[in-house]
């Protein structure tokens, strides 16, 4: 189906980033985002690309009140002849649908979602920075914002589209990858099973910001989080998938437990594992053999994977007061391979092989 979105231009717009290398994550944001109403009876409609600009809601909405939201996380990129492209965008799409069907909220069809984020990019195609590292996050939400007390799914919501020009989340200085401490969490806990692990929602995020602050007091940053039940296996870590490598295999945490978040770009890392015929594992994995590999020699990596970071490298695990150092605090060669790869991929600068990118009808001149 083909959208038409009509475009208000703001009348005041911003002073770019002077250093696109210091960017930072989610520190500035481009001139407009894209607004969508739904109605019970009447679904999605009047979307419109307007202002980036502070929005007016009720104070009794229920979103301020029962969190009845989600979001989703996704990029652009500007490759070398101008054209901006996406990552696997319908795979946003699937997690969208999945986490609205678990909030009760009502999703978008299909071709919606891509439509409006090529529409409010059109208008700030310009911002999309080219420095190493960076990329235009993009991030859609949709919230209840119906005046209501009733612990029900609201008629009333509200989709947006917001965008912010980024480096990397966990960055060398040369905007390239470097090896991160990280805290094991064996006291509070992310998800438990029946909850709310596999969706993409606030409450999953804010009740993990006091792990978060507790892993800073060890120069952590941030948290591996092990299971609810026996506080365990391992699950993900800070915001991200997690993965393993002990001697030749890689391993992650399944899905079938719903508690981990199916990320896109763990479901690409796992692909390319295989295409690079390392052997890859989706199962339980206990902090207790992550331990006893450290100490065998036999534990060669252990790194993250995320839309915000891509791949992040871990050089040090925190447990129980002892450090256990990963490659001697160093990027490991599957970690950097993983991220040349996909940010290759991503930037056009290295082959599709895997038919991912998704690009727009949206050029402009490169730097």
């Amino acid at each position: 189906m083909k959208y038409e979105f009509p475009v208000t231009r703001t009348k005041n717009p911003k002073k770019r980033p002077e250093d696109e290398t210091k960017l930072g994550f989610a520190k500035y944001f481009t001139d407009h985002m894209f607004v969508m109403d739904y109605d019970e009876g009447q679904g999605w409609h009047d979307g419109r690309v307007v202002p980036h600009e502070p929005i007016l809601i009720e104070p009794a909405s229920c979103v301020l009140h029962y969190a009845q939201m989600m979001f989703e996380g996704m990029k652009a990129y500007r490759r070398p002849d101008g054209v901006i492209q996406l990552f696997r965008p319908d795979m946003n799409v699937k997690r969208m649908v999945s986490t609205c069907e678990r909030m009760c909220m009502p999703y978008l069809p299909d071709d919606l979602l891509v439509a409006a984020v090529e529409a409010v990019i059109k208008e700030d195609a310009d911002w999309i920075p080219t420095a190493p590292g960076t990329s235009l996050y993009i991030r859609p939400f949709l919230f209840g914002d119906e005046v209501s007390f009733s612990v029900l799914p609201a008629k009333h919501y509200r989709f947006m589209i917001i965008l912010s020009p980024t480096g990397s989340y966990y960055a060398a200085n040369d905007g390239g990858l470097s090896a991160t401490r990280i805290f094991v969490q064996d006291k509070y806990i992310r998800a438990a099973q029946g909850g709310t692990g596999y969706a993409k929602v606030g409450g999953n995020y804010g009740g993990g910001m006091r792990a978060s602050q507790d892993a800073m007091k060890y120069d952590c940053k941030d948290v591996l989080w092990l299971d609810a039940a026996e506080h365990k296996y391992v699950e993900e870590i800070g915001t991200s998938n997690a993965f393993f490598m002990i001697n030749d295999e890689v391993i992650t945490a399944s899905l079938d437990s719903g508690t981990i978040l199916p990320g896109i770009t763990r479901n690409s890392v796992i692909q390319l594992l295989k295409h690079f015929g390392i052997k890859v594992r989706e199962g339980k994995l206990s902090i207790d053999e992550i331990v006893a590999a450290s100490k065998d020699g036999s534990l060669k990596e252990i790194f993250a994977s995320g839309t915000a970071a891509v791949i992040s490298p871990i050089g040090c695990l925190n447990y129980n007061g002892t450090d256990y150092t990963v490659n001697g605090g160093n990027v490991g060669p599957v970690a950097q391979k993983l991220y040349d790869t996909l940010y290759g991929m991503q930037t056009g600068v290295v082959e599709d092989f895997m038919g991912w990118t998704y690009p727009l009808d949206v050029k402009v001149e490169n730097k």
